[in-house]
């Protein structure tokens, strides 16, 4: 476990081991509930030229892993910890809530070190815009947190175009310690998160340019509900009127082309109970609201290409550490009945509030299973885009060794200069430095409202809730998990059950419960 109060000593470490070149300036963007093959550079149709560049003059990962939910996911990447070991073991505790200290108390634990705290420590300044959700109460806030300076969402899924003070769960926003109310008219939720980061960056350049920075970008783009700027929903207008199984297929061929996956990567089978998109009824609709969730990429990625231009304005794009990833896989939830939606009002305009639903996110996560929530590759494979032009060699390159979301903040560290320091994950430094290098051997580890999984070299051992049976795949052979060996294996999948089982003792899995 990492704690706050070793933080004084992580500077001492990095003074001890100072390097000759200046320390890289880091920047993390993460998207909201965006599927594995979604953007260009992972097969998707979507326009992301920003994106596109970035892995080509970068670093992708075939294999990198989230902990499958907004939450949980946001806390790993902060900490470098597995979520029950900071408190978000669920999701995030209510404002009201007085929650039980503990794995599931639903805000980051004190006692936890985040990456921002450690880095103003080592002299960086820190900035963060987007959406927190890993504390309500402004006592959990990401200034109290470590970051100079804060915009975003406090909460979790909202409007992109208001707050709406009166709606079931109270959404809040806010800029540094206050609440921030969006205007009344003219905002758009994913252009205000790009506009305050370039504006920390600015800011950054004129107020502290000898020193380096750390910027958190958390979009909340694409996570319902489906919210876009007319002009570019238009753009995709009739784009998807091939429907859900072609656009698969479509995807499925592109990322073979690309050498993102390769022949062992089957496509998955439509799940039993989706209808064909043949057999489907309002088709119009169904083309609309994927129309309208492309057209939420496209924003995010001109956000991102406005972030790159001012770094390159700032003369920092060179030496700036960037990566790009989504904290789940597609989202197959339905919101239709809640009672913020307009029914007059179509998919993408104010007062809708709808999802594009588990048939366009099967196509989200192609060639992958299951979806958000979910430990199968579909609910935790996220793409992830490394860009360093000091520190990648040969840029372009695509990273077969699996990662984690928990390996952020040892790399980020590691980058910039902190050696040796107590997280869960591993440096991906060696991975930039050498195309032959790979990450040492490890056990990975999954728990998330009862979906469970444990991976251990290729060998994977998950289990879906709804089932309540451990599946056993070799992601060697089977990467898109569609032959249990289980049954062929008993011995095997006992030994990672019981490697699971220890694993969750030690980190306070279903600790509330006893």
């Amino acid at each position: 476990m990492t704690f706050r109060f070793l933080a004084p000593l992580f500077v001492a470490l990095m003074a001890a081991g100072c390097q000759t070149a200046a320390p890289p300036n880091i920047v993390i963007i993460l998207a909201d509930d965006m599927g594995y093959s979604d953007i260009g550079a992972y097969g998707g149709e979507i326009s992301t030229p920003h994106l596109d560049r970035l892995a080509e003059d970068g670093l992708r990962f075939r294999q990198f892993y989230n902990a499958g939910r907004c939450c949980p996911t946001r806390a790993s990447l902060l900490t470098g910890q597995y979520p029950h070991q900071v408190g978000m073991g669920a999701m995030v505790s209510s404002l009201g809530s007085d929650p039980t200290a503990g794995p599931y108390q639903g805000y980051l634990s004190d006692q936890s070190l985040t990456i921002a705290e450690a880095l103003r420590r080592a002299q960086y300044r820190t900035y963060m815009s987007g959406k927190w959700h890993v504390g309500e109460k402004p006592e959990h806030w990401p200034r109290q947190r470590g970051f100079d300076r804060y915009f975003g969402l406090i909460s979790g899924a909202s409007s992109y175009y208001e707050i709406i003070r009166d709606q079931p769960r109270v959404r809040q926003m806010a800029l540094d310690d206050d609440l921030w109310d969006p205007p009344a008219d003219g905002f758009y939720m994913t252009d205000a998160f790009t506009e305050y980061a370039v504006r920390f960056l600015e800011e950054h350049a004129h107020g502290a340019p000898s020193h380096p920075f750390f910027l958190y970008v958390a979009y909340t783009a694409p996570h319902w509900p489906l919210h876009a700027p007319p002009e570019v929903v238009e753009r995709y207008l009739g784009r998807y009127d091939m429907g859900w199984d072609s656009l698969r297929a479509q995807r499925h061929r592109r990322m073979l082309d690309l050498g993102i996956i390769d022949e062992r990567y089957e496509l998955s089978p439509r799940p039993a109970g989706l209808d064909a998109w043949a057999r489907a009824s309002d088709k119009e609709d169904w083309s609309l609201r994927m129309a309208v969730y492309a057209a939420m990429v496209d924003r995010m990625d001109q956000g991102i290409g406005q972030i790159l231009e001012q770094l390159a304005a700032m003369d920092a794009l060179e030496n700036t550490l960037l990566f790009f990833l989504s904290d789940n896989g597609g989202c197959a939830e339905s919101v239709e009945g809640r009672a913020l939606h307009d029914a007059t009002k179509a998919p993408g305009e104010r007062g809708s509030y709808v999802a594009y639903q588990e048939a366009w996110a099967n196509a989200s996560n192609t060639p992958f299973r299951l979806y958000k929530q979910w430990a199968h590759e579909g609910g935790i494979a996220t793409p992830f885009i490394v860009h360093w032009p000091e520190g990648i060699v040969r840029p372009g390159r695509i990273a077969n060794s699996p990662g984690h979301v928990i390996d952020l903040m040892s790399t980020v560290l590691d980058a910039a200069g902190m050696d040796g320091l107590p997280t869960e994950g591993s440096s991906l430094v060696p991975l930039f430095e050498s195309a032959q290098a790979e990450i040492a051997p490890r056990t990975l580890y999954w728990e998330h409202i009862g979906n469970r999984a444990v991976r251990e070299g290729s060998r994977k051992l998950v289990l879906n809730r709804r089932l309540e049976e451990w599946e056993l795949y070799d992601l060697d052979d089977d990467p898109t998990e569609l032959r249990d060996l289980a049954p062929l294996l008993p011995a095997e999948a006992r030994r990672l059950e019981d490697k699971w089982h220890a694993w969750a003792r030690r980190v306070g899995v279903f600790d509330r419960d006893g």
